[in-house]
């Protein structure tokens, strides 16, 4: 059996050349044109004449680049720093002398006396007149506002001012009939 190609029938087709074809002219070298030498080597020769230019350029773009790296470092550190300096400053508002890496604030007492008013704190807790002070020499508080250091400064209301003063009536009104019965 004749072994057959699928390409066999092609074998028999008649090639036909497009007119449309043409073969491009020859290239014709100039006549000046200087050959290539059999040895290449002495055309590698470089002259290091850029070098200078590249280095000096790369060294100032490096200054220029580190630069401006420095000065986005700060500005987004100095960015950082408004932020927190902005909700310090929102959550002291909320709570005065609050700082966020301290911790939770934690009460103090400032005295007893102070707290509930002179001589008539003194005589809630069964002691005598005389270690109130006389009820004027202790302070009391009616609210505290935040200075500028995030210390509290306590102003005193009207009424503080009338219970004091009223203590110290009480106090020299006291003084005054213990010593003429005695």
């Amino acid at each position: 059996m004749p072994e057959y190609s699928q390409y066999a029938a092609a074998n028999n087709v008649p090639l036909i050349k497009s007119p449309s074809l043409r073969l491009p002219r020859p290239v014709e070298m100039p006549p000046d044109l200087h050959p290539l030498p059999e040895d290449v080597i002495a055309y590698f020769v470089y002259p290091f004449t850029l070098e200078p230019h590249v280095l000096t350029m790369e060294s100032s773009r490096r200054s220029t680049l580190a630069a401006q790296s420095a000065r986005h470092e700060a500005y987004l550190k100095q960015r950082e720093e408004d932020k927190r300096r902005r909700k310090r400053e929102a959550l002291r508002r909320i709570a005065p002398g609050f700082e966020p890496e301290s911790g939770p604030l934690v009460p103090t007492r400032m005295s007893t006396a102070g707290m509930l008013g002179g001589a008539a704190a003194s005589n809630a807790f069964g002691e005598t007149g005389a270690e109130g002070g006389g009820g004027g020499a202790t302070t009391t508080t009616a609210s505290t506002t935040a200075a500028p250091g995030g210390m509290h400064v306590r102003t005193r209301s009207v009424m503080d001012d009338l219970v004091d003063h009223l203590a110290a009536l009480d106090a020299v009104s006291s003084s005054n009939s213990s010593t003429g019965t005695a």
